[in-house]
């Protein structure tokens, strides 16, 4: 039972027309020169104009959409250290440089588990929510846990509702509907993927 609030981000764990979730990712780059936030397992990151990866800082309602590069979920990177070794690290630190292959789950038909802030009924099926914050908080830094490399977003669960706009449809529940901090099951709507909004980047 999700009796605690302990967010971690989006975790793919089946397909939207019921078949399992096979693993499948992208390889996208990150900024060779260095990006400037760590960007943590479970968290939205977006295409921008030059081609790489970086945070979705928007939380994903009508008034703050994703933008239209957003493209999935980073689950995790690749990338070669100083001493010249190969590292599958469950995070990008800050400002690493060189070759960064990101991991990205880049389906949009895949269904991610999350935590809600709070209690969520039965009657919040079907419905539509969006992040609880910002990916990058008022510090400036990346909201996620370098220990376990894993986000640490839940989703507002004061807000969800019929709205058009909103990022994501719940779809089902991961824990017992009403629990303190209901576990949920969601995908995202049409338009706030980047293979679902027919604006380019």
């Amino acid at each position: 039972m999700a009796s605690t609030a302990a967010p971690y981000g989006l975790k793919p764990v089946k397909r939207v027309d019921g078949m399992a979730y096979a693993g499948a990712t992208d390889e996208l780059l990150i900024n060779p020169a260095g990006y400037a936030d760590n960007i943590f397992n479970g968290q939205i990151v977006a295409l921008n104009a030059a081609g790489y990866i970086e945070l979705v800082s928007e939380v994903g309602s009508d008034g703050d959409a994703f933008p239209a590069g957003t493209i999935g979920v980073f689950v995790g990177c690749e990338y070669v250290n100083t001493e010249g070794q190969v590292i599958f690290s469950q995070y990008y630190p800050a400002a690493t440089t060189g070759v960064v292959k990101a991991k990205v789950v880049t389906d949009p038909r895949v269904v991610f588990q999350a935590q809600a802030d709070g209690s969520v009924t039965q009657a919040s099926l079907g419905a539509n929510v969006y992040l609880a914050e910002s990916q990058i908080d008022g510090s400036g830094d990346s909201v996620g846990n370098t220990r376990t490399g894993n986000s640490t977003i839940a989703l507002d669960q004061s807000t969800i509702a019929a709205t058009s706009g909103f990022a994501f449809r719940i779809v089902g529940f991961a824990s017992e509907v009403g629990d303190a901090a209901t576990d949920l099951y969601v995908i995202f709507n049409p338009g706030s993927h980047s293979y679902t909004n027919a604006t380019g980047i």
